[in-house]
């Protein structure tokens, strides 16, 4: 496979800059930094202290803050601040500069003036605004710099939410767009969607919309605010915050602030009644109760509970209402079109509320279609993307059956209870099926279905996230059991073994076929690579499997599995193909053995990896605590000690990274392995570097023989440091055994210090405490609970 050009649309961005140090700003300069740009982060100059203070003190902020901006804490450092008074002058060498100051296009535009001759001529300027317009924001720039401006909005959190809107000016260069967007969909890692020059563009138009939708239907049903929340979460697949929770985390003030945009700018909006505060919304406002950045909001903690604001009582309330069990019901049953013709026809108040909702955000959506976004895909992604929803409001609509749906609303429309009496337009009813198609998707403006954006950058993608109703070519399989699928996609000879199990994990039919499918590899295949068609990588063994040999007594069972566990990552590791494996989102346990062993890992930035046994009473024995000495000898000869400092922390303490970077700094990824930033390129870059390294005559690394270990002397000094932890009661009895364990498998056993031992004694070693463990009582407890409730017992 040969990498797409982007010679055409090529943005080399070494160093940019941020005009304003708050929230948004701030978060930005720390993604940017996460992806190797060097980043100034500019804001007011400080009454007291240093000059930059202000950008000092967001900089210190961001290790604060949960979830983290930083991939790895100590990135802060390389964040340079500024300050408008002093430093102007760094924006002569800047290649992209992004403002992110506040919402006041008057503020905006005089910073524009001030920077405006310091810019380098061939730098970018963006606006991050989330609403403002950005042809008037380009009037404030010398006509010179206007090809170079452009709307780059990032959602908040800017690290996690994979959206970002790109909105052109009238006078912005197709060349800087290109630029912009292949940079920011591969360095920054983001789903880019073009948005016209309309008031909150697509994604805060819609999802405001929708929320407003939702507030008003919560009044006109009597529904209490988490009795919506419990209605409009997962059960209708949108994210755990739901509604209410959702707007007391992005702020009361802000989520009014985005309202009253609307209302001062969409007053000829059919729905422009509607786009006002609720009474209670402003009452929460003046009482400085803001959300969650203020501890106190729609909901609240009272000690250990949550309550939830009753309007009626004007006082915070115990939170448990929950979907009403006919509500229920109807929203488990799978057919969307039997669940939407059920929620029209309920009398339950929680039905009626959510055919409302749904209702109104259809007619919306598609009334402003052609308004706001040049395909129904732009939309559709800008609110997945953007708001964490499964499905689009046009996917949601489509699968409901489009044509039935159309004729509810219309009904609906007709009768007076829909929101507005505006038409749905003519488009909606043409005797289509729907908005997506196998031509593309529908666009209002063009009235003509789109395919997807032929921009080189995309190539990178062989798996994008999928519309409803797209499929993409699943390869060719060469063999499969129960447990893997290995396959071939194009003609590039990389084979790829995909997981069938449960949050993929490792059952005997996985590592069976994984030593089978190397097998085969090594025959017909020049590389391969172990990749998951969706998160996790891998939840790690399937620990059910072992219990119930534990529980039956089958002892020598249960150890030869641990053996074939090994065996996999050993023939992973001494494969005559370079194995690569491609992680991404989940990798604990086993599958980061299987990582470990690999040729080389290529990581997406959202990869949380762990050898996380010790939370179930157990020990890494897949290979994993024998990698780790190996690496140790191979890293410090003399004494690995000094290596296995760290790496004895993070597994006795069942650490999990949080980002792929994070994973390298604990010992799990090795340095030579490789972060992607954007998901949907980690099967394009693995196979990059599988094949790369196949072609590059790559070789396993040889047997170990003579591996130098830290012997007892070692496992001696790491039982001092875990007596200090029990006798502060940070460890139990159970902990520490299970550490003591982990330290003299790293350190090669009861043997003296710097004595040379082969791989199969550390794997020997591996097995023994292993197993022993498991048959302990309190590590059977251990596994029984966390199979139960999913989470660990101390005991």
């Amino acid at each position: 496979m040969t990498a797409p050009s982007l010679t055409k649309s090529a943005l080399r961005i070494r160093k940019a800059a941020v005009l304003g140090a708050g929230v948004m700003g701030a978060q930005i300069a720390a993604h940017l930094t996460n992806a190797d740009v060097e980043t100034v982060l500019f804001d007011l100059p400080a009454k007291d202290g240093p000059k930059s203070g202000i950008a000092i003190k967001a900089i210190e902020n961001l290790k604060k803050l949960s979830p983290a901006p930083l991939a790895e804490a100590n990135r802060a450092a390389a964040i340079i601040p500024a300050n408008y008074e002093e430093d102007l002058d760094q924006l002569k060498d800047v290649d992209l500069v992004i403002e992110a100051i506040a919402e006041r296009m008057d503020w905006k535009l005089d910073l524009y003036k001030k920077i405006a001759p310091h810019v380098s001529p061939n730098a970018v300027l963006a606006s991050n605004t989330s609403g403002l317009s950005i042809n008037g924001l380009a009037e404030a720039l010398p006509e010179e710099m206007r090809h170079r401006f452009t709307g780059v909005h990032f959602f908040n959190p800017p690290r996690y939410m994979h959206l970002v809107e790109l909105i052109p000016t009238r006078h912005t260069d197709a060349s800087v767009l290109a630029g912009l967007e292949a940079f920011l969909t591969t360095t920054v890692g983001k789903g880019v969607v073009y948005a016209k020059d309309t008031p909150n563009f697509i994604g805060n138009r819609i999802g405001v919309f929708s929320m407003l939708a939702t507030m008003h239907h919560t009044e006109q049903f009597k529904l209490g605010f988490d009795t919506v929340d419990a209605l409009t979460g997962p059960a209708i697949g949108r994210p755990k915050s739901a509604t209410y929770r959702t707007a007391d985390v992005v702020g009361l003030d802000t989520m009014a602030h985005v309202i009253k945009t609307m209302a001062d700018t969409l007053a000829d909006d059919p729905w422009h009644a509607y786009f006002k505060a609720p009474m209670w919304l402003s009452g929460l406002i003046e009482k400085g109760a803001l959300g969650q950045k203020t501890g106190a909001g729609v909901y609240r903690k009272a000690g250990k509970d949550i309550v939830v604001l009753d309007v009626a009582k004007r006082d915070y309330v115990p939170s448990e209402q929950n979907a009403s069990e006919e509500v229920s019901a109807i929203l488990a049953i799978k057919d969307p079109a039997e669940k939407f013709g059920k929620l029209r026809a309920s009398g339950d108040p929680q039905a009626q509320f959510l055919w409302a909702t749904f209702r109104d955000l259809f007619h919306y959506t598609a009334y402003h279609l052609a308004d706001i976004a040049d395909t129904a895909r732009d939309v559709d992604f800008a609110i997945r993307w953007g708001y964490g929803w499964k499905l689009g409001p046009f996917e949601t609509w489509q699968a409901a059956g489009w044509q039935q749906v159309a004729q509810w609303i219309q009904e609906d429309i007709d009768a007076g209870k829909a929101m507005s009496k505006a038409p749905l337009p003519k488009w909606v009813s043409d005797g289509r099926h729907g908005v997506h198609s196998k031509a593309g998707s529908y666009s209002a403006a063009a009235q003509a279905d789109k395919p997807r954006s032929q921009h080189p950058v995309y190539r990178r993608q062989l798996f994008p996230d999928a519309i409803i109703g797209e499929k993409f070519d699943q390869g060719l399989t060469l063999w499969e059991n129960d447990g893997i699928r290995l396959w071939t996609l194009g003609e590039d000879n990389v084979g790829i073994i995909s997981f069938k199990t449960k949050m993929n994990t490792v059952n005997d039919q996985v590592l069976d076929g994984i030593q089978q499918a190397i097998g085969i590899a090594e025959e017909k295949l020049k590389a391969v690579v172990i990749w998951q068609a969706a998160e996790p990588f891998s939840a790690g063994a399937d620990l059910k499997g072992a219990l119930g040999l534990l529980q039956a007594g089958k002892v020598k069972e249960f150890e030869a599995m641990v053996a074939n566990f090994q065996r996999t990552s050993m023939r992973i590791k001494h494969a005559l193909v370079p194995v690569v494996a491609a992680v991404r989102g989940l990798c604990l346990g086993g599958g980061c053995e299987f990582q470990m062993h690999s040729a080389r890992t290529v990581a997406a930035l959202e990869s949380y990896v762990g050898l996380v046994e010790a939370g179930v009473g157990l020990l890494p024995a897949g290979g994993g605590l024998h990698e780790l000495a190996i690496r140790a000898a191979q890293s410090n000869p003399n004494d690995p000690f000094e290596s296995l400092k760290k790496v004895f922390e993070t597994v006795a303490m069942a650490k999990v990274s949080g980002s792929a970077l994070e994973a390298k700094q604990l010992g799990l990824l090795r340095d030579s392995d490789v972060v992607v930033f954007n998901a949907y390129e980690l099967l394009y870059v693995a196979k990059q570097v599988a094949s790369s390294l196949a072609e590059s005559g790559w070789r396993a690394p040889l047997y170990a023989r003579n591996v130098p270990v830290a012997g007892d002397v070692g496992t001696a000094t790491f039982r001092a440091s875990l007596a200090n932890l029990q006798a502060g009661y940070f460890a139990s009895e159970h902990d520490v055994a299970i550490a003591t364990r982990i330290a003299d498998t790293l350190c090669g056993g009861a043997i003296e210090r710097g004595s040379l031992v082969d791989e199969e004694w550390l794997l020997a070693l591996e097995r023994k405490h292993f197993v022993e463990l498991a048959q302990t009582e309190k590590t059977q407890a251990r596994i029984a609970h966390t199979m139960t409730t999913g989470k660990p017992l101390r005991n």
